[in-house]
């Protein structure tokens, strides 16, 4: 393994409104209407935008809008009509000056958030345009607010920063918008989840810049297999979630959107500091600590935030940084639902409580200029580190452990330039990601597997993992890096339209080095005991572990390229309809794949003369071979997006939306890479005769008679050499015609100011996803058959693959999911007037796939159109999320977050013989927490303001108490879904069980986390 280890070393080295949600008045009351009925509306990825009409006697010339924190300002010429067009504008406070010819008239300040499109009309021949003093009164009739059919909602800075949280990861309340899911697991990691499609369809967009990762699953870099936070989150201003029905601006996303901004500085110096802090002696007892000591747990996180002015009204700062400390429990606990006593004596110590470490460093800094009114450049960088330890509850125990790793630079430079009718927005943007975890012991491992008769059947043989020790297997490194360019034209020239023009070309070199398995793994039958004993760990009946193929490279890079391109127009049909008529066109060149060439030994192992069985078979292996020359880039991803808004009454309180579109993700590198490097450091599978009767193989180069010496390193390289060229490596294979995932998605609803603080939306919303990635397998029976023939059960040919070589394993499109989704949305805004406020959504979701939830290799039948369509195991039925705050007389917060959702859907397969082989899908609700009710929790924030007006104004110390699962439900995620098992709840024979004592995953018991911060 000389050569091997020199590749991890090498590797290692070169990897790296229409809505004014605002206050213009000159009273409270007024300002609370105006917060009322000021209903977002988005047309822009990340700025805001404003729009109207204004009439008055000898005409407006010209409308300006100033930002009253930062000097920044928009001015442009009012149209013959009367209108007006501010197209982009930074998120902030502003306040408007109409020129007219009595002199220059202003409003009061109001708010523009992220994404708006906001609506406001002047008509000065009204008796309430103006007080006393001038000031431009705005009441709830000239408001009015046209939105596409987008579903989702906003999250304010408010919301950020009251709302209880357990790890400051600012995507924890996108849980708000209809069908999004935030889930974390039991390993701490979180992800983010849009309907039922998985986590890699997701995008989030960070001053107007795509996050996506193009390498591993979970949709943004930083996000996955990793329980640190994507970005700081006091750097975040606001964001808004969409689940779906976005606008052509948005790329490399098929299920949820989120478009963020970050915070800049202004003409006032502020700062904030914080830290929050827990441990064991703060959190009730887990399921298997209900006895004894609780393990040691930690949870210390801090940082501080400053802004403000270099030169007033034209050079501002901004710079944040957050760092994390944890240590987190994890339980090593026997399969199979075993007792300690059935270990013996040396292995008992590894289960039981422990913990895992981790530690992050955020760091964020911007710099934005304004050299003149119609120019902004701004600067930023981020600054991700990450290290700790990889461990999951389960089987393995602690010394599997890997040492974690993430490390990412993100730069983006952007300058704005604004005319009295167009604005140019071009940006420049580098990403340096990387991905890392390394074994932390080097050495052979042992998987202890339990296979013998069942005790009240015997007829059924009883399977199961049961302990892992030794090295682990978690070795990669895997990262993206590259630059990109992007410029967005907005045309403001023709009355009633916002055309919008963009293009994007990005260079990114995505690079993987995959030495799973590089620590080879033995696995014993505990239960078959040659030699007498209890528990055999002495004979193992099979060995894995990784070796180098021929002389390839396991170091896999592609230089890609991606292109997009878009029109996007909102187009103000009348007063009251507004139409968003948008299409864009994506490409992208993976020269990995596109030019892959197969290598010899592989294309002869399943050549005719070799290998006669895919002579008959249901598919051409030709299809999957590549020469270098067969394979196209995808140039289908045409998208159109089409969404609607109509006002059903002239005060704009209730509106009609709706809309279509078609919207292409990417397939995931991490698959398509896989081809290079099994191909050239794979893991070899050998197995060993030792009359095991429930591991038996059949005689051949990679089942051999067991022998100690295959316990060094110079017993593998024997197996290598007497396997031969093959060397039992699998052979994968993936369509020369790949196409790129993607969803088509229709939403209609109803938008209604109830009152002028509070709003409702009812919606329905349906997606359908399809040419998902997955990997089949490629064996055939002698005869070109997949299942045997009856009456034998049906089973895959595992056992059929080429001589000398593992399986063949083929990738093509075909994963699909359908979600039918209606839900009610209730707002109410918070004001100072109104110091309280509310978000709740109700969602139901009837969802289903032709493939268990996540899960990309389908093995189970020949081909994907084989797999029905059944109940998605991902998806809950119902959810309910809720969030709100209020300010008390006693400068006390309270603020809470409740979730409430049905149990997840289990299935299971069950063969059934016949001349045409399936396999039935059994499924049933999972008991939850004790109840119907699979999933319940209720966190709470109470917050103490403090204030230091010696200080300045603005001064005070916060002092907190977040309680999270305020009353300890136990939400369990473990269950028995063996729909045979006799052992499920009598009374409720259609529903599995939970197992109980287990895990409850993610779901923490009631955990108390005390907090401190001061701002100015």
């Amino acid at each position: 393994m000389t050569f091997s280890h020199e590749i991890r070393n090498k590797g290692a080295r070169r990897l790296r409104a229409r809505s004014l949600a605002a206050v213009l008045a000159w009273s409270s009351a007024a300002a609370a209407m105006a917060v009322a009925i000021a209903t977002p509306a988005h047309a822009q990825v990340s700025n805001a935008s404003l729009r109207g009409t204004v009439k008055a006697e000898g005409g407006v010339s010209q409308v300006t809008a100033i930002n009253v924190n930062t000097g920044l300002t928009r001015s442009v010429a009012v149209g013959e009509n009367g209108s007006y067009n501010i197209a982009s504008l930074p998120v902030g406070t502003y306040r408007l000056e109409l020129t007219t010819p009595g002199g220059v008239r202003r409003t009061d300040e109001f708010t523009l958030s992220v994404g708006q499109s906001a609506v406001l009309d002047f008509d000065f021949s009204q008796p309430d345009i103006a007080s006393d003093d001038g000031a431009i009164i705005v009441t709830g009739t000239r408001l009015r607010s046209m939105e596409g059919g987008e579903v989702g909602t906003n999250i304010s800075q408010r919301q950020i920063e009251v709302l209880p949280q357990n790890n400051r990861n600012f995507l924890a309340f996108a849980d708000l918008a209809p069908g999004v899911q935030f889930v974390t697991a039991g390993n701490d990691q979180s992800r983010l989840q849009g309907g039922a499609q998985n986590s890699s369809t997701v995008n989030v967009f960070i001053d107007g810049v795509g996050q996506k990762d193009f390498v591993l699953k979970n949709g943004i870099s930083g996000q996955d297999s990793t329980q640190g936070n994507p970005f700081p989150q006091l750097a975040v201003g606001e964001y808004r979630v969409i689940s779906s029905n976005y606008k052509a601006e948005f790329d490399q996303v098929s299920s949820v959107a989120i478009t963020a901004v970050t915070r800049s500085g202004t003409n006032e110096f502020h700062g904030e500091a914080f830290i929050d802090y827990t441990d064991q002696g703060l959190r009730d007892r887990r399921p298997n600590e209900l006895t004894g000591t609780k393990i040691k747990t930690k949870d210390f996180q801090f940082g501080g935030a400053l802004g403000g002015p270099i030169i007033k009204d034209m050079l501002h700062f901004f710079v944040t940084y957050e760092g994390k400390r944890q240590e987190n429990p994890r339980d090593i606990r026997p399969g199979f639902n075993l007792p300690l006593d059935f270990f013996p004596a040396e292995y008992r110590g590894v289960f039981g409580p422990t913990n895992a470490t981790f530690n992050e460093d955020l760091y964020f800094g911007k710099l934005s200029f304004q050299p003149t009114s119609s120019d902004l450049i701004e600067l930023s960088g981020r600054h991700r580190r990450e290290s700790g330890e990889f461990l999951s509850s389960g089987i393995n125990a602690r010394e599997t452990i890997s040492a974690q790793k993430v490390i990412e630079y993100r730069g983006t430079a952007r300058w704005e330039h604004t005319a009295d009718n167009w604005i140019n927005d071009l940006k420049l943007t580098y990403e340096d990601v990387r991905w890392a975890p390394t074994p932390v012991v080097f050495g052979n491992g042992s998987l202890f597997a339990y296979a013998a008769p069942n005790e009240s059947n015997p007829a059924v043989i009883d399977r199961a993992d049961i302990l892992r020790i030794g090295g682990g297997a978690n070795y990669q490194d895997k990262g993206q890096k590259g630059w990109g360019i992007q410029n967005d034209f907005t045309w403001t020239g023709f009355e009633g339209h916002t055309i919008k023009f963009g293009v994007k070309s990005k260079w990114v070199e995505l690079n993987t080095l995959q030495l799973n398995n590089f620590n080879p793994l033995y696995t014993y039958n505990v239960a078959f005991n040659p030699n007498g004993g209890t528990f055999n760990d002495e004979i193992p009946y099979r060995l894995q572990f990784g070796a180098q193929t021929g002389t390839g490279n396991p170091i896999v890079s592609s230089d890609n390229w991606q292109f997009g391109i878009y029109l996007q127009d909102d187009w103000e049909v009348t007063d009251r309809l507004t139409l968003n008529l948008g299409v864009r066109w994506d490409y992208e060149r993976t020269p990995s794949y596109l030019d892959f060439v197969h290598p010899a030994d592989a294309v002869n192992a399943v050549s005719p003369a070799n290998y006669p069985n895919l002579v008959n078979a249901d598919y051409d292996i030709n299809d999957f071979i590549s020469t270098g020359s067969e394979r196209k880039a995808f140039k289908g991803a045409w998208q159109p997006r089409i969404g609607f808004s109509y006002e059903l009454d002239d005060d704009a309180r209730f509106v009609l939306f709706g809309g279509f579109g078609r919207s292409y993700d990417r397939n995931q590198f991490d698959f398509l890479q896989q081809e290079i490097s099994v191909g050239s450091f794979a893991t070899r599978t050998f197995n060993f005769n030792t009359g095991d009767p429930f591991n038996i193989c059949a005689p051949g180069p990679t089942c051999v008679t067991w022998d100690p010496i295959y316990l060094t390193e110079a017993g593998r390289q024997q197996l290598l050499a007497q396997a031969g060229p093959g060397g039992g490596r699998e052979l994968r294979f993936i369509t020369n015609k790949l196409k790129v995932p993607y969803s088509d998605q229709f939403s209609l609803g109803l938008r209604a100011r109830v009152t002028p603080l509070f709003e409702a939306e009812v919606g329905y919303s349906h997606v359908e996803s399809k040419d998902g990635f997955a990997y089949l397998l490629g064996n055939r029976r002698p005869d070109g058959s997949f299942f045997p023939p009856a009456p034998a059960a049906p089973s895959s040919p595992f056992g059929f693959a080429p001589p000398g070589f593992g399986s063949i394993i083929i990738g093509t499109n075909g994963l699909e999911t359908r979600a039918d989704t209606g839900y009610l949305k209730l707002v109410k805004n918070y004001t100072a007037a109104s110091p309280w406020s509310l978000a709740a959504t109700y969602t139901y979701t009837e969802a289903e796939e032709n493939r268990n939830f996540g899960e990309v290799f389908s093995l189970d039948f020949p081909s994907i159109e084989d797999y029905n369509f059944a109940r998605s195991a991902g998806v809950r039925k119902h959810r309910f999320v809720a969030a709100g705050s209020v300010d008390l007389p006693i400068g006390v917060t309270l603020s809470g977050k409740f979730t409430l959702a049905s149990p997840p859907y289990l299935k299971a397969f069950v063969n059934t013989g016949g001349d045409n082989p399936s396999r039935t899908v059994i499924s049933n609700e999972a008991k939850g927490n004790g109840d119907r009710w699979g999933l319940r929790q209720f966190d709470l924030a109470i917050i103490k303001y403090i204030p230091f007006r010696f200080i300045s104004d603005e001064s005070r110390l916060r002092l907190r108490l977040d309680i999270i699962n305020l009353f300890n439900d136990r939400n369990f995620v473990d269950y028995n879904n063996n729909p045979a098992d006799n052992t499920r709840t009598p009374s409720s024979p259609t529903i599995y069980r939970e197992i109980s004592g287990i895990g409850v995953g993610g779901n923490p018991p009631r955990t108390v986390k005390v907090s401190a911060g001061f701002s100015f």
